[in-house]
């Protein structure tokens, strides 16, 4: 029994919901896990330390792969370190050349490094903006409440 076009049109979903709306608009709640991982879960429940055991083996073995997974556990990468620095106060927008300029001599004797000093550029900056905003605020206000 063959449907005709006029016919399966009423029960094609197409679109089922409104553009911007979905089934579910709360979405899935937080914590939830995908049912892969669930069931990879359950697979290597109870096996952690033979599997921990067995990559330890293997690095020690000569495996390279294994070494750097273990490694990678035992001293990960790291992604910051705190940099103890002088930098002078900024309280005016007249202080910010001489923040600028220590954190360039500090490149410059190896005190920090440029990817450092850029970190420490932008937050410069954006003190900056901050002096910049409050001194456009106080002159709009001073300017207002001379009316």
């Amino acid at each position: 029994m063959t449907m005709s076009a006029g016919n399966a049109a009423g029960k094609q979903r197409g679109v089922p919901f409104k553009p911007g709306q979905s089934g579910n608009p709360a979405g899935k709640p937080k914590g939830t896990r995908h049912r892969t991982t669930l069931a990879i879960e359950a697979l290597l429940d109870g096996q952690a330390t033979a599997l921990t055991q067995k990559a330890i083996e293997l690095a020690l073995d000569g495996d390279m792969t294994a070494l750097r997974l273990c490694m990678d556990r035992l001293a990960p990468v790291r992604r910051d370190r705190p940099v103890t620095f002088d930098l002078p106060k900024i309280e005016t927008a007249d202080d910010l050349p001489k923040a600028t300029q220590a954190i360039m001599e500090a490149v410059a004797c190896g005190e920090l490094t440029p990817s450092e000093a850029a970190e420490l550029g932008k937050l410069v900056d954006a003190h900056a903006k901050a002096i910049e905003v409050t001194d456009l605020h106080r002159r709009l206000s001073a300017l207002e409440g001379g009316r």
